[in-house]
């Protein structure tokens, strides 16, 4: 958010872009490239890494537009609030994506489990105990072993909830205009979460060579990574973010009282920080 809000006009209305196709079509083949890769087609893997890279030009150009529209002073503080009801949205879609797979792990393990193992089905399977973690009731799937939350869950909860005492300190100074003090306490916060997922890139190869968990491990497998996945994945964009935020703290950017990019970001941040505890306690330790 730019300082200069005296000169901004009454509501500034950016010009035809050609960003959000762009998005939209880099996004479109990521996903195809990440659903024929996750399907065994050996074209998948690079349409997806293809997508992921044109999204994240996107997203750099893009930025780099609002920004330097926001440090020109054409943003006033109605652009400021269009922007935190934006944020507020997207945080809740993210919320809604993450209802879902957690609805679908409480509907496997809770109604379906059952449901499979009463009397009724003891005709077509005999031996299905029902019990979360198993190969299903037909085997065909690959014995393995479940993850438990110690030591490596456990650990990377201590860093995402000390990540979020960082990122608190880091936007308390940067209100009281100690800007050496927001750097220092950012690059802290950002720190912490490469950690995190340096040991989640660890916690998946036990997983793969240790455990035999794959994401074709029956519904335990698929749900364990899509949800460990994605929430992985978010604290990556997530860092991304805060990454930004602090290489626009260094070159002088923001005010006290006008740095919604630094709040935009913390926001995320938290959210991901309350999406890894309701995680840890569904999937690791129930």
């Amino acid at each position: 958010m730019s300082s200069s809000h005296a000169k901004a006009p009454y509501y500034f209305v950016p010009g035809p872009s050609k960003w959000p196709v762009l998005a939209g079509s880099s996004l479109l083949l990521t996903m195809l490239g990440a659903s024929a890769w996750v399907n065994g087609l050996s074209w998948g893997s690079y349409a997806n890494l293809a997508g992921v890279f044109l999204t994240l030009v996107v997203l750099y150009n893009w930025f780099g537009d609002a920004i330097a529209e926001s440090e020109s002073g054409k943003y006033s503080a109605r652009i400021d609030v269009s922007y935190r009801w934006s944020m507020s949205w997207f945080i809740f879609s993210e919320v809604m994506f993450f209802a879902a797979f957690f609805g679908a792990l409480f509907y496997a393990r809770s109604i379906t489990m059952p449901w499979l193992a009463d009397l009724d089905h003891k005709v077509l399977w005999p031996d299905f105990s029902g019990q979360w973690g198993n190969a299903g009731p037909a085997g065909t799937i690959e014995a393995f072993k479940t993850m438990g939350p110690f030591p490596i869950p456990t650990i990377n909860t201590a860093l995402l909830l000390t990540s979020g005492v960082t990122l608190t300190i880091a936007h308390h100074a940067l209100r009281a205009g100690q800007r050496g003090k927001t750097a220092f306490w950012l690059f802290a916060t950002i720190v912490l979460g490469a950690v995190f997922m340096g040991f989640q890139a660890y916690e998946y190869i036990h997983a793969y060579h240790e455990l035999n968990l794959k994401l074709t491990s029956g519904i335990y497998g698929s749900t364990f990574f899509m949800l460990t996945g994605f929430h992985g994945f978010h604290v990556t964009m997530g860092a991304i973010m805060l990454s930004v935020v602090l290489f626009r703290v260094l070159k002088g950017h923001f005010t006290p009282d006008h740095h919604f990019a630094f709040e935009g970001a913390a926001w995320y941040w938290h959210f991901v920080d309350v999406v890894w505890l309701g995680l840890y306690v569904v999937v690791y330790w129930l």
